[in-house]
């Protein structure tokens, strides 16, 4: 598997968010992790991508949203985890 910059934005609460943490931890991915609920940081992702959504991932520069359903699919074939 090629090297990625992945960064996730979630908040505590969003069970999509502990999907897709617990999701990336199995594979062996790493993540850096971004706190929606601090302002500061809600505002860097709306700059950054338009939107500040749970869970909010973003991948070489490419974004994904929605819910964890919905991310896995794309985000596993990006990284070659089929």
């Amino acid at each position: 598997m090629t090297a990625h910059t992945i960064e996730i934005y979630t908040t505590p609460d969003c069970p999509d968010c502990h999907a897709l943490k617990a999701w990336l931890k199995a594979q062996g991915v790493p993540f850096i992790e971004h706190d929606l609920t601090q302002p500061a940081v809600a505002d860097e992702a709306r700059r950054r991508t338009g939107m500040r959504v749970a869970p909010l991932t973003l991948i070489d520069g490419q974004v994904f949203y929605g819910v964890f359903s919905e991310q896995q699919p794309r985000i596993a074939a990006l990284l070659g985890l089929t």
